[in-house]
């Protein structure tokens, strides 16, 4: 409800609507009280009841912190640099990539029949099959003789009067997506199979930096996408077509135009795309064993025989929360006028 709504409340309705904010934001901040409350207690202060205040129900220590820098609840520093250099590296080309994507969708308009895409559906899954079943070649071998083959007869195919359906830019988006609708359990298990597949091959993918990287460019790219497509839309195309009539190459637009004019966007969309990464579980539970865990994983693994141990797990949480509010902090002003630039418009 907006601040001029609010100005026809009468008075107890004011009250009531500002008590349920202060209900609301009690509830959202109450967990993050807990934790980092937790986190200083010793075991017999967690398990002997409730304690709500430092020095007064309870003595605070540093004990978990310490057992965290000595590695007594496992390799904690090497985890949480896992987490740095990946959630980074794949924040970084994700956004890269999909601004790119996102700019392409809304300078230029493409056209792409529906009878191409099921052309590269059925050849690639037919060659596939004729591949490993018929000619004997191994399933990565299969996949990368029939994938290339087919991509490579969708594009002509498109350019051929196929019957059916036109899909355009909204189409081209909404696929795009769409990829986040699926079940994460579902995209993670195939691709653990599709690792393994490579693996073979020689290529390790899974337990490594690469593969994880990968993983998580392809799982952001859609938000990325969608999040830069609405940006990109608010930059006045009079800029552009200015320095066209100039003969500036499109390469030097996007770039030397484009990009600064839309910094605070990029900004915006790479802190999101980073706290997606960074909070990711399931796909680093499939695709890592220990060289490469990262930090959701490690927190979620800080139990014993005796149960969990909330303490060292309270810890754990609120050193891996740290490093993203320092970063939101410091981005907070950019990323409040980059998302506001998207709701403006």
């Amino acid at each position: 409800m907006s601040g001029q709504g609010l100005t026809g409340l009468s008075p107890w309705s004011r009250r009531l609507v500002a008590v349920g904010v202060l209900v609301w934001c009690l509830i959202t901040v109450f967990p993050l009280y807990w934790v980092v409350v937790t986190a200083f207690k010793t075991p017999p202060g967690v398990v002997g009841g409730p304690t709500y205040l430092p020095f007064i129900d309870f003595t605070p220590t540093l004990q978990p912190f310490i057992d965290l820098y000595q590695g007594i609840r496992g390799e904690f520093f090497h985890t949480f640099l896992n987490s740095t250099i990946v959630g980074l590296s794949a924040a970084a080309i994700a956004t890269a990539i999909g601004a790119m994507a996102a700019y392409a969708l809304v300078r230029f308009e493409f056209r792409v029949r529906l009878g191409a895409g099921l052309v590269f559906f059925l050849l690639a899954l037919g060659g596939y099959l004729l591949f490993n079943a018929t000619v004997g070649f191994t399933r990565p071998q299969a996949l990368l003789l029939a994938f290339p083959i087919a991509l490579i007869a969708a594009v002509v195919a498109n350019r051929l009067p196929l019957p059916g359906p036109i899909l355009g830019n909204e189409d081209i988006l909404f696929w795009f997506v769409s990829q986040r609708m699926f079940p994460p359990i579902v995209t993670a298990f195939a691709l653990y199979l599709l690792y393994s597949e490579i693996g073979r091959l020689g290529f390790q993918l899974i337990d490594s930096f690469v593969g994880l990287t990968l993983c998580y460019v392809a799982f952001s790219l859609p938000i990325v996408v969608w999040l830069m497509r609405d940006f990109f839309e608010a930059v006045p195309i009079e800029v552009e077509e200015a320095a066209m009539v100039d003969n500036v190459p499109s390469w030097r637009i996007f770039f030397g135009i484009v990009v600064p004019m839309s910094m605070n966007g990029l900004l915006a969309t790479f802190m999101i795309t980073l706290a997606f990464v960074w909070n990711e579980f399931l796909f680093a539970l499939f695709l890592t064993n220990s060289r490469w865990q990262t930090l959701p994983i490690l927190v979620a693994g800080q139990n014993s025989q005796r149960g969990d141990e909330w303490w060292a797990i309270s810890a754990a949480a609120l050193v891996a929360i740290v490093p993203m509010m320092i970063m939101a902090g410091l981005l907070s002003r950019m990323m409040r006028s980059g998302l506001l630039l998207g709701a403006i418009k």
